[in-house]
Parts: C-alpha cells; structure tokens; sequence
C-alpha cells in the first residue's frame, strides 16, 4: 500500500514553483512582464519610441544648421578680430624695434658726451642721470634741462623723447597682445559650437536612407551648380532665372556686375564654414569674394557686411544687392535678380541659386 502513495512534497516546492513544467512558465512570465516594464521606462507608453520622420529629421538639422551658422558667424568676427591684432602687433613690434635702435644711438651719444666733459673735468649731473640705471627719473623734472647747455640740451630731450615714444609703443604691443589672445580664445570657443551643432546634425542625417539625405538636403541639380554652373558663363535663362551674363547686365553698375559674375562662376563650389574661396566658401565668404572681384572691400562677417552700403527694400533690390536672413542676421546672399539669389546655404549644399523668401528675409544691402 505505501508503494502506491503520492510522494509528500517538499513544504518548499510552493515558493520555488513545483513541478519543471511550472516553473518554466512562471520564468516566461516573469521575463515578459519585465520586457513591458522596460518598454514603459523608456517611453511611458509600453511602445518603443517611433523613428523620426524625414520631415521631423530636416526640421531639426535646419535649427541646427542655423545654430551653425550664428556660431560661424561669431567665429569669423572673432577670426578676423585675432589676425587683424596679430598683424598690428607685428607692425608694433618692428617700430619699437626701430625706435629702440635710435634710442640706443642717443644713448650712444650721451655717452660720447659725457666721455668728452670727463676729459675736460668732469660729467654733467644730466648726463650722468641719463646713463643711471633708472633714465625715467629725470623726465619728472624738465627744469634740468635749463642748467644745461643747448647742444646737450638738445641731446638729453632727444634722448627722453625715444625713450617714452619706446615706451609707448611697447605699451601698445602688450595691449595688442592681449586682444590677439582674447581674439583667440573667443574663436576657438565658437569653433567648437559649430562642430558640436554640425556633428548633431550629421548624427541626425545618418538615421536616414541616401534617398531621404538627398531630399532633406534639397538637393537639385538646377540649383546645385553642373549644368547651373555652366550655365551661369553665358548668356539666356536658366529656369526662368537669368544666367550669368544677363544677370550682370542687369547690375546698377560694373562693380555688381562682376560681383555677380563672379558668384555665377562660383556655383558648385563646396559650402565649408569659415572659407573664403577660392575652391570653398561660407556664406559670407562668397559674396566678401564675389564684391573683391568688383573692387569693393566687404568686412567678413553677415553683422558687418548688412552695414556696408544703404539699406535696400525688397522691391528695390537688383543684381548684386546682399541679402540677408533671420532675426540674428546670421545668414547672406548675392541678389541675382526674379527673387533669387546666390547663396552658400550649409554643409554638403554647395554654392546654388535659390529663391530669397526660401529663409525669413531681413534686410538688404547695396554695397557701396
């Protein structure tokens, strides 16, 4: 009779799960809870979160482009800031130089004189002060010079007058410095926000098929350069625009006409932040460029080229006119005519016609 009875279960079998069978669905169990937990962690719905749509993606590399842009803008300014101290300081330091050898020669000369009144009996109090270790102490008192003879007199004002000119120059040479090195650093700060923006925004690209990126770049080949480029040389119209040689006609004088040749020509060419040509430009650079060609210094940045002639209206602009975008003025282009432009829009966008009201319009140019 014992052999027939059921085996006494372990009084633990209840909490570790009995039987194999029972177990094995409990951990199945248990694992599909914590999956849908996990889902409800990251997005609170128990769903995982959907990818961005093509649309959502170009939305917010188009904010960071612009982003970019800004930052490009300010680094630019602060660039050119630097390089404009750095050859001032090098202009300071060869006048100093020059100054401190024609101090040196009147020391020189005072040394004569005081070797030649040593001879004769004696050495000026004058001259020996002006050849002690510390020559600034006698500039405090221009009555010393009374007690001493006109060609001596002559010779110790000379003397104190290279001495402070060195003095000031190289006071100048430091205060350049320092604005060279406060240049720098305000450069490189926006350096590292421009590649941080556009290193977010390639990330953003890279979940998108090559179909997409293209469409999300906007990317056309009447307004991408190749034919457009070709094009712009010669005469006629290139999808209703006018190419290069009726665009320039159409120029108030010969400087925009070149100015805006040279953009035509420039069509195609890569956009790369910070460039000024001539194989790459931003797109300040490019129309800086396109104006040089005409003769007419532009300042480097888009703040700084919209002050750079008379304000233009929108109903008054013609071929060659800078066109501006965005509240912050963070963005410009060159005035082609039939509402377009020439512009260098972003990265991977090279130099292209497109339309001004494509951005929110700010003002315009002629410059002068």
């Amino acid at each position: 009779m014992a052999s027939h009875r059921k085996p006494r279960q372990h009084p633990l079998a209840s909490l570790t799960g009995g039987s194999r069978s029972a177990r094995t669905a409990r951990t199945a169990a248990t694992l599909a809870l914590a999956g849908a937990a996990t889902a409800t962690t990251f997005d609170g719905t128990g769903q995982a979160a959907p990818p961005p749509t093509p649309a959502q993606v170009k939305g917010r590399v188009d904010a960071l482009y612009q982003e970019a842009e800004v930052a490009t803008q300010n680094y630019n300014g602060a660039k050119e800031a630097a390089d404009s101290a750095r050859e001032e300081l090098s202009r300071l330091q060869d006048e100093a130089a020059r100054r401190t050898s024609k101090l040196n020669a009147a020391r020189a000369e005072l040394g004569t004189m005081a070797a030649s009144q040593y001879r004769s009996g004696g050495v000026d109090p004058t001259v020996r002060l002006m050849l002690s270790a510390d020559p600034q102490r006698y500039l405090d008192g221009a009555a010393v010079l009374e007690r001493t003879g006109s060609h001596q007199a002559a010779a110790v004002a000379g003397y104190a007058r290279r001495l402070g000119s060195v003095r000031q120059v190289r006071q100048q040479a430091a205060e350049t410095a320092r604005r060279m090195t406060a240049g720098e650093a305000t450069a490189k700060k926006h350096r590292v926000t421009v590649v941080r923006k556009l290193d977010a925004a390639e990330q953003l690209l890279s979940r998108l098929t090559a179909e997409q990126r293209q469409r999300v770049a906007g990317r056309d080949p009447s307004r991408d350069g190749g034919a457009a480029g070709r094009a712009g040389r010669g005469d006629g119209l290139l999808g209703g625009v006018p190419t290069g040689s009726a665009a320039a006609a159409q120029a108030p004088d010969s400087r925009a006409a070149r100015a805006v040749a040279f953009a035509y020509a420039a069509l195609g060419k890569p956009y790369v932040w910070g460039a000024t040509g001539p194989s790459a430009y931003d797109c300040s650079g490019l129309t800086q460029a396109a104006w040089r060609s005409g003769g007419v210094a532009l300042p480097r940045t888009t703040y700084t080229q919209i002050n750079a002639g008379p304000r233009i209206g929108r109903d008054q602009l013609a071929p060659g006119d800078l066109v501006f975008f965005y509240s912050g003025i963070s963005h410009v282009g060159l005035y082609v005519g039939d509402g377009k432009m020439i512009h260098a829009p972003h990265p991977g966008a090279p130099v292209r016609i497109a339309p001004i009201d494509q951005m929110p319009f700010a003002g315009a140019t002629r410059p002068a």
